[in-house]
């Protein structure tokens, strides 16, 4: 079979698709992109086998047929060239690639096409149209609090729960914990799915490039969503996700107003001399300033500052981790955050103030012991 391509359009799909591939795989045909040809149309699949994702670009050939070949040597080669045609000579009994430029011929091995796995079908699925943008927000927003945990492998995944009017988004490691809620509209039955962290951060990665709807199918082991001429399929993560809004304290008459930024550049400054293996930043709210401190006795470090705030409530001490508290307000965008807390040893909740049009997020953190 044999195709005409741009260099260029043909490495800028492959780098969209590249990031499912792992350095070590079990199958090594999962080291190589699979190219379907069908005349005009040249299908490339790349996949970890819980994940596939399919690009479809357009070519100049009359031919049909299927080859895999190495993706890492091909990307590479594909970077090496300026824009220009490329013509692609194979042979499907060898498995032998001809690749022809303007100045020189190359010659790659693949592999049988039929050795690759097959892509998945989700079979009976609910369909949703939904924003990219609101999917990127979504993803940003959360994937931050997923854990890496295999031991419970729900909470190492986004749970994503669809009602009739808006799709919540969760994200926990037990110790941090993100509830993003958008409104949408097309889902007709309240059901829930819960994606992997990879295809999550893949998914990401192509909606950054693309614009429009995304096309989302999922069934209960599958999800499928399709943007212009990518499709990912992924396969979900199977278990029963933690009654996450029963640790979400409902009340909290601490109320806590600050300058987003403020606050994120002296945690920053502070916990540089945190304890390096509890990364502990003690809060300290008496009437309209807050107090910043952190000690690392084994250095004989240790750091505090002052920033003003707008406080309601009693005086307090409440200790975190620093770390937390820097990932929750580098992933929020507003001008000021509030900090709901009801006492030193229960979970601290983090709001924009106010919410942004359109979009309800909440993130909960939890405490830790101060050392007095």
């Amino acid at each position: 079979m044999k195709f005409v391509v741009s260099s260029n359009t043909l490495l800028k799909e492959l780098q969209v698709i590249s990031g499912v591939l792992n350095s070590n795989n079990a199958l090594p045909i999962l080291d190589d992109f699979l190219f379907k040809l069908n005349k005009g149309e040249l299908s490339i699949f790349a996949s970890d086998l819980e994940t596939t994702i399919k690009t479809n670009i357009t070519v100049d050939s009359k031919d049909s047929g299927e080859i895999t070949i190495p993706a890492k040597l091909l990307i590479e080669m594909l970077k090496s060239f300026a824009d220009q045609p490329l013509t692609f000579i194979v042979d499907t009994t060898k498995f032998v690639i001809e690749i022809n430029s303007e100045s020189g011929k190359y010659k790659i091995a693949g592999h049988d096409g039929e050795e690759f796995p097959k892509m998945i079908a989700v079979e009976a699925p609910t369909k949703l149209e939904v924003d990219a943008e609101m999917l990127i927000e979504a993803v940003n927003k959360t994937i931050f609090a997923v854990a890496n945990d295999d031991l419970r492998p729900v909470m190492s995944g986004v749970y994503c729960n669809f009602s009739a009017k808006d799709i919540t988004f969760v994200a926990t490691d037990a110790h941090k914990l993100v509830k993003y809620i958008r409104p949408v509209t097309g889902a007709t039955a309240d059901n829930a799915v819960i994606i992997a962290k990879k295809p999550m951060n893949l998914l990401k990665n192509i909606l950054t490039s693309k614009d429009g709807k995304v096309a989302l199918e999922y069934n209960k082991t599958n999800a499928s969503f399709t943007i212009g001429n990518v499709q990912l399929i992924c396969r979900l993560i199977d278990g029963k996700y933690p009654n996450y809004d029963a640790v979400i304290p409902k009340d909290n008459p601490n109320q806590l107003v600050l300058d987003r930024s403020s606050f994120l550049s002296s945690l920053k400054r502070v916990s540089i001399l945190s304890n390096k293996t509890t990364h502990q930043v003690r809060l300290k709210i008496t009437g309209n300033a807050l107090t910043l401190t952190s000690e690392d006795l084994d250095y004989s470090s240790e750091a505090n500052e002052r920033i003003a705030c707008q406080y309601v409530g009693d005086d307090m001490e409440i200790g975190f981790n620093s770390r937390f508290l820097l990932d929750m307000l580098m992933n929020l965008d507003c001008a000021e955050v509030r900090v709901g807390m009801s006492s030193p040893s229960r979970a601290g909740v983090i709001t924009p103030n106010p919410q942004k049009e359109g979009e309800d997020i909440l993130m909960l953190v939890m405490p830790v012991m101060l050392n007095n």
